[in-house]
């Protein structure tokens, strides 16, 4: 299977970025270093090419239903120019998938954004529970997304429109002219945790070059930079963010992973009945957030142990924080350890390394 390239591949090359394949996509992993873009994210300002990202549009009068029907947050809560995150249960108790639900037009346009990896598993999924006819339109190849993230991203990105990005609200969008470019949709979900917006717009017409250039061409003077996906994972881990495939899929439930805030059972959808008797009867395991004492860093698969040596769990996610300088990670663990401050055990190589149970977003 060949490997696809974003309609900015070629800045990436001249920028020197460090390029590897990600989800059938050549993505760049880092520029200047992960450290120095996740302080700069931080900070100041960054862009992040996430063009791989999946897009789908749902359209007509049974829309909403069918998106109810496969997802687990209620999305008749939302109105035009608003966002939900959620997820779309399997059949077996774990996760197809998490997503944001863009309401574009009240009851009846709808924006499903999904992650690159699972776009063909995410649609053909959806399109099984399409029972009504709803108008399915896969817009991923041809659009193209930027994530402009930190405190000081809509300061430096106000000039290139008319739209108010300075009090944009999370989780809202608007459309409009951006450098030049119109029909352009622009919101505030993040997945870093320091503030800013996406960027949404068709690749047609150098639409891609334009927008590039107009960003960088007004922020690069202000510590603007170009951030690699490295990074996001070190900011999103900060912040106690799953990722898909790593914290959370096909095995896992929602309400093992914390995502009880996204998974209403005021309606009906893909297992919810399963679901809703596992809420009653309490989860077996939960996803926590991991610090070292020792020190060494929990990687994604190692084994967490008990301190007697008995594995209790598997770490999903983990790192050395480039802001605040310590190891974390996140793992699940069986529900009677999950509590803040238990003492746990990281197997890293042929050392078992003492580490505790904390809150996330990690501080």
């Amino acid at each position: 299977m060949s490997v696809k390239n974003t309609p900015f591949y070629q800045q990436h090359i001249a920028l020197g970025a460090k390029m590897a394949p990600f989800a059938g996509y050549n993505m760049p992993i880092s520029y200047s270093g992960i450290n120095d873009e996740h302080l700069t994210v931080r900070k100041t300002a960054g862009v992040f090419d996430v063009s791989h990202m999946g897009e789908f549009i749902l359209k007509g009068p049974d829309a909403l239903d069918l998106i109810q029907r496969v997802t687990s947050n209620d999305a008749s809560k939302l109105v035009k120019g608003k966002v939900q995150y959620s997820c779309i249960p399997n059949d077996k108790g774990g996760i197809v998938d998490d997503l944001l639900v863009y309401c574009v037009e009240d009851n009846n346009v709808y924006m499903l954004v999904v992650n690159a990896s699972n776009i063909e598993k995410d649609w053909n999924w959806i399109q099984e529970q399409n029972t009504k006819g709803v108008e399915m339109h896969n817009i991923s190849d041809k659009t193209c997304l930027l994530a402009v993230q930190g405190p000081q991203a809509t300061r430096i990105l106000q000039p290139l429109t008319e739209m108010d990005l300075l009090n944009l609200a999370y989780y809202t969008f608007v459309k409009g002219t951006f450098a030049g470019v119109e029909n352009v949709l622009i919101s505030a979900t993040g997945y870093t945790g320091a503030g800013g917006v996406e960027i949404y717009f068709e690749d047609v017409n150098d639409n891609a070059s334009k927008i590039w250039n107009a960003i960088f061409d007004l922020g690069t003077s202000q510590g603007l930079k170009p951030i690699g996906l490295g990074a996001r994972d070190t900011l999103r881990l900060e912040m106690g963010f799953c990722l898909y495939g790593n914290d959370i899929d096909d095995t896992t439930s929602p309400l093992e992973a914390g995502l009880g805030w996204i998974t209403k059972f005021t309606k009906a959808f893909t297992n919810s009945t399963a679901l809703s008797q596992q809420k009653a009867e309490g989860v077996k395991r939960k996803l926590v957030g991991l610090e070292m004492i020792d020190k060494g860093i929990p990687r994604h698969g190692y084994e967490i142990k008990n301190e007697g040596g008995v594995v209790i769990g598997v770490v999903t996610s983990g790192t050395q924080s480039p802001s605040l300088g310590k190891a974390i990670g996140m793992g699940y663990v069986a529900t009677e350890l999950a509590t803040v401050d238990s003492t746990i055990y990281i197997q890293v190589r042929d050392k078992q390394l003492k580490a505790k149970v904390v809150k996330v977003p990690f501080n």
